[in-house]
């Protein structure tokens, strides 16, 4: 039977998943379990969302190093299926009824734990929102030291190491994004889901991967622009992203936000291009050229759009774009039109002086 100080311990680490300093808590987390049962060595790890390598988050008498590479050993094992498959961790002094061999007759048992001096551990698959996320090991140098009860405690607070571990569960301000939609951090690794939302989609799209490295270079804050995917159009927003430190993933990434629309205003795809273009500062004959019109094709678009937009002139037309994120660009506008912090615009330090440009 679990004693007041081993339930005492579970319920301290479940108020951890408060705490603004995740690698802090999961020392904390360690120290607890340390506590409230015997253990010579432990490590609590993280797998990189990216890479999908595991990583030390907190260890106690191991070095990242040693842990990281016993557990790139120990995921190609049959007993690392057996831990994922159980919602109790298994333990090596509880291990008669696994199914496959068992763990202290194995190899990795003979070359790699018991040449430490260790005698029982135990381990268990951490995970959060449905998803495997790390795993935690607690090893001790006795005998039959986690019974039925030590394996019960620790699956206990699985759920909060899983929360801790997580490292898209902890990835600071999401600048205000809307419930709705899809969001992904995209670093140069890959990219990642975020909780409560699906993977943006425009994300994995090649054409729109250029746009992505362009944002990432302008140094800028934020864009918002319209793409076309598959035939459906979303409302697509990039903003620069630190995520919180000390956890694994990329501490610098896009933050892509993405809903379906439908062109507003009624506009063609190609007065959407047109009006990008013009809010670039293009004139119309420049606007001909990039994009194979004639002139006059040119200025017939333009004035579709202002009637469709009730704008008054070219001018207020293309102010309405940036300002409502009405553009489509090419990864060589994003100097126009990404936002920029900290200068005297406004807060968006946005290049707008192009728009006023005349029209001929």
């Amino acid at each position: 039977m679990l004693s007041h100080h081993q339930i005492a311990a579970a319920t301290r680490i479940g108020m951890l998943t408060r705490e603004r300093d995740t690698v802090s808590a999961c020392s904390q987390a360690l120290e607890e379990l340390r506590r409230a049962l015997p253990l010579d060595v432990a490590t609590l790890l993280s797998i990189d969302p990216l890479t999908g390598e595991h990583v030390q988050v907190a260890g106690i008498g191991y070095t990242a190093e040693n842990s990281q590479a016993m557990a790139a050993e120990f995921v190609d094992t049959p007993w690392y299926r057996n831990v994922v498959r159980q919602d109790v961790p298994p333990s090596i002094s509880e291990d008669a009824d696994d199914p496959c061999q068992r763990f202290r007759h194995g190899w990795f048992y003979a070359e790699r734990v018991r040449p430490a001096g260790l005698r029982d551990a135990m381990t268990g698959a951490l995970r959060h929102d449905g998803r495997l996320v790390g795993l935690i090991n607690l090893s001790t140098r006795d005998a039959d030291a986690y019974d039925t009860e030590a394996r019960r405690l620790l699956a206990s607070v699985i759920p909060a190491l899983g929360a801790l571990v997580d490292p898209t569960a902890h990835t600071g301000d999401l600048h205000g994004l809307p419930a709705e939609g899809a969001a992904s951090l995209v670093a140069e690794g890959g990219s990642v889901g975020l909780p409560g939302w699906g993977h943006a989609r425009v994300a994995a799209d090649d054409e729109f991967r250029p746009l992505l490295r362009a944002f990432a270079g302008t140094g800028g804050r934020r864009l918002r622009l319209l793409w076309q995917l598959d035939g459906t159009w979303y409302r697509v927003s990039l903003h620069r992203h630190t995520t919180a430190p000390g956890l694994t993933g990329p501490a610098e990434a896009v933050l892509v936000h993405e809903t379906p629309t439908e062109l507003p205003y009624g506009l063609s795809p190609r007065e959407l291009e047109v009006l990008t273009r013009a809010a670039t500062g293009q004139t119309n004959q420049a606007i001909a050229q990039a994009l194979f019109l004639s002139p006059r094709t040119v200025h017939s678009h333009i004035e579709h759009l202002l009637r469709k937009t009730g704008a008054a002139s070219r001018a207020e037309a293309t102010a309405l774009a940036v300002r409502d994120g009405l553009l489509r660009p090419a990864p060589d506008h994003l100097d126009h039109f990404v936002e920029r912090s900290g200068l005297g615009d406004g807060g968006t330090g946005r290049r707008a002086s192009g728009n006023l440009r005349p029209s001929h």
